[in-house]
């Protein structure tokens, strides 16, 4: 079942146009990644879908909500760069966000006990200072309160941006983890991020959308597959005659070993292996490896 449309959505500023008639749908329990260079326009498209600005042209819905209604109950949001009252407690803060979410103090109180032990907010910090949690304790204070009304579409822009690898791989392992109990859309630059936790991708730029599916539907239908080869000499005087080789589109050299571009492995494999065994190349590394969502990204912003 669908639960998020996006028709046409355009946010113009003048005569700039920064997203431009983008379209797509997703359904429950999945995590979207929408991903793009600085600039693509995925702020703006998140911040579209949360209510914070207005669209110039197209439509927003939520299941059976009619177009364009207001859909922020159903929405969950934490900015990049989120803002919260440091003289606060995490615990007043979270329960201060559930009442402005309209439930009761009781209601926030036992929410706000329950979500900061799901967020892995320490009994002893939930009773600190905001001013005194580390970057990746204010993210997940930050999910806390996204989190407090029991949204059905979490959207988080940049969520792991700022952070050191250790509260990188924290939020990460929570996205997974609340991923069982909502649909998460997050935004990033970060490839390999999306690589990791995502079902699906839309690929955004210049404000267009490029290209969307299932990550296991676009890997078959972009990705490439490139041999790394190390040899005893030179690789760079290999890199021309490995270009030549029927099957390989690219070979380039990165020190002292030569990444070449299959279209076709089998041709590619066997060319290589061939011409190596009649001139005798002193091969010391051959490997085959799947290229990186980085690598499918770059292909499809180029084209």
């Amino acid at each position: 079942m669908t639960l998020l449309t996006v028709e046409k959505l355009t946010k113009k500023y003048g005569s700039k146009t920064v997203v431009d008639h983008i379209s797509f749908d997703f359904g429950h329990h999945k995590c979207i990644a929408l991903i793009g260079p600085n600039g693509a326009g995925k702020t703006t498209t998140l911040r579209s879908l949360a209510g914070l600005l207005k669209p110039t042209e197209g439509t927003i819905q939520i299941e059976a909500q009619g177009k364009n209604q207001d859909i922020r109950k159903y929405i969950g949001y934490l900015p990049q760069y989120p803002a919260f009252h440091t003289w606060m407690t995490g615990r007043e803060f979270l329960v201060y966000s559930g009442k402005l979410a309209k439930l009761t103090k009781g209601e926030a109180t036992k929410r706000a006990t329950k979500l900061l032990k799901e967020v892995g907010i320490s009994e002893e910090a939930q009773d600190e200072r905001i001013s005194r949690y580390s970057g990746g304790m204010k993210q997940r204070l930050g999910i806390a309160q996204a989190i407090i009304h029991k949204p059905k579409l979490l959207i988080l822009d940049e969520p792991v941006a700022s952070l050191d690898p250790i509260g990188r791989r924290e939020i990460l392992v929570l996205m997974e983890k609340l991923k069982q109990e909502m649909t998460i859309l997050f935004s990033t630059h970060i490839l390999n991020d999306a690589e990791e936790v995502s079902d699906e991708l839309l690929l955004l730029n210049h404000g267009k959308l490029i290209e969307s599916g299932s990550l296991i539907d676009l890997r078959k239908k972009y990705q490439t597959t490139v041999i790394e080869l190390q040899v005893e000499d030179e690789i760079q005087l290999y890199q021309e005659k490995v270009v030549a080789i029927d099957g390989v589109s690219n070979a380039k050299v990165e020190r002292d070993t030569l990444l070449i571009t299959a279209t076709d492995m089998k041709k590619a494999r066997e060319g290589i292996l061939t011409l190596a065994t009649k001139e005798k190349w002193q091969i010391t590394t051959f490997s085959i490896n799947k290229a990186s969502l980085e690598d499918m990204f770059m292909r499809v912003v180029n084209e």
